[in-house]
């Protein structure tokens, strides 16, 4: 009854974590020749015969018939076996059964410890190596619970995984029971347990968006070539299509943008520039900038970077709100880029890179990186709106524009 009792827990086990039957086979022979070592010394001269179906096993110790023992685990005397059968000579083998009575209690109470942590240490296998094949794939989960750092949600197997809030569109609100959408990004092991991070803000989250809407990316027609996010904000998507017939911007947008609202919708309203993709460095950039209109583009390969010249007007359509166009921008053409106003010939302006002895460096920086490279820009924008965009103190702001006021006055 006692053997019936532990390959029933196993059955149990073997149901609710879905093992097959060769690995269930190997682990209960394991934590079997496991306890018989540690009472025997040894384990290698016992069969072991397990039946999954019936729920039953047999043990059987095989001894060699000596006259003398020497080893009491592989031999036994000849008078004890005639004991049990006397037809049995020197030098031949014995065959007893070895009952799970004889293991003891505390023998019976190891073997089902060593049950559990195994078939525990197996289901922690499975669902690692599982979901390492995931990563990059869109699941639906509910949302089990929410905590200040992080989400908890549950598969439809009722596995458990995690949405840290930094894998969250910034707007995301979640309550218990909703149901979310998010791509597996990562699998970790902790304290010898996997641990599955969700995410909704990785670049493969849009992109597997756009596979299931848009049947022409997912039939390989059309291929994303990159994609670049400021989450909740902003997103380029840069596509290429493999039919001159298809286009793969229209196709993406959908009839009156009846693919990409969903999209949008699911990320919270984040703006995705789909452009065209093109091996074109210049071509590249003037897209990636779009909607704004380059007059020059210079490319650097000494320090990296891209010099982009434009018409006032055009500058701040560049670098958009808050600065996101000009970022994605960069990062979609893998270098930075700087953003440069032409002056008119006639009109008198003088660059901020002039001012680096009564300005400091960094502050100049902050300026350009908003698309402010001369004074008149600087002065041309409230104190408020260089704060916000620049992010710099009130106090800095007003000193600066100073600055450059007298600049002016001194020259009038």
């Amino acid at each position: 009854m006692e053997g019936l009792n532990l390959v029933s827990t196993f059955a149990e086990f073997k149901e609710l974590k879905n093992i097959d039957r060769p690995t269930m086979m190997s682990v209960l022979e394991d934590i079997f020749r496991t306890q018989l070592a540690r009472m025997y010394g040894s384990s290698d001269n016992f069969d072991i015969i397990i039946n999954i179906d019936k729920g039953d096993f047999e043990i059987w110790r095989n001894r060699t018939v000596v006259e003398v023992v020497e080893d009491p685990n592989t031999q036994i005397s000849k008078d004890e076996v005639d004991k049990i059968d006397n037809s049995y000579e020197i030098g031949e083998e014995f065959a007893e059964e070895v009952k799970l009575s004889s293991f003891g209690r505390r023998g019976i109470l190891n073997l089902r410890q060593n049950l559990q942590g195994r078939i525990m240490d197996i289901e922690k296998a499975n669902l690692y190596n599982a979901y390492k094949e995931r990563i990059g794939e869109i699941l639906v989960g509910e949302v089990y619970q929410v905590w200040k750092k992080e989400v908890l949600v549950i598969d439809e197997d009722g596995n458990e995984l995690l949405m840290p809030k930094s894998e969250q569109i910034p707007s995301d609100f979640f309550r218990k029971g909703d149901s979310v959408r998010a791509v597996v990004a990562r699998v970790e092991m902790k304290n010898s347990s996997p641990v599955i991070i969700l995410s909704r803000t990785a670049p493969a989250f849009l992109e597997r968006l756009f596979e299931q809407e848009v049947p022409e990316i997912f039939d390989g027609l059309i291929t994303i070539k990159k994609i670049v996010r400021i989450p909740g904000e902003r997103a380029k998507v840069a596509v290429e299509s493999y039919d001159e017939r298809i286009d793969p911007v229209g196709a993406c947008v959908g009839v009156k943008g009846s693919r990409i609202h969903g999209i949008v919708r699911e990320l919270k309203n984040e703006n995705i520039d789909i452009i065209n993709w093109t091996s074109n460095t210049q071509l590249l950039i003037q897209r990636a900038l779009s909607p704004a209109k380059i007059s020059s583009i210079k490319i650097s390969d000494e320090d990296n970077k891209i010099y982009v010249s434009l018409k006032p007007s055009e500058v701040s359509l560049a670098i958009g709100k808050g600065g996101t166009n000009i970022k994605l921008a960069s990062m979609l053409v893998g270098k930075d880029i700087e953003v440069f106003r032409e002056l008119d010939e006639e009109e008198e302006d003088v660059l901020l890179s002039e001012f680096t002895d009564e300005i400091d460096q960094w502050i100049i920086d902050a300026l350009k990186s908003i698309g402010c490279d001369t004074a008149k820009s600087v002065l041309a924008l409230s104190v408020q709106d260089i704060m916000k965009r620049a992010d710099l103190e009130e106090e800095t702001v007003v000193d600066v524009q100073r600055i450059l006021k007298a600049e002016f006055e001194d020259n009038n």
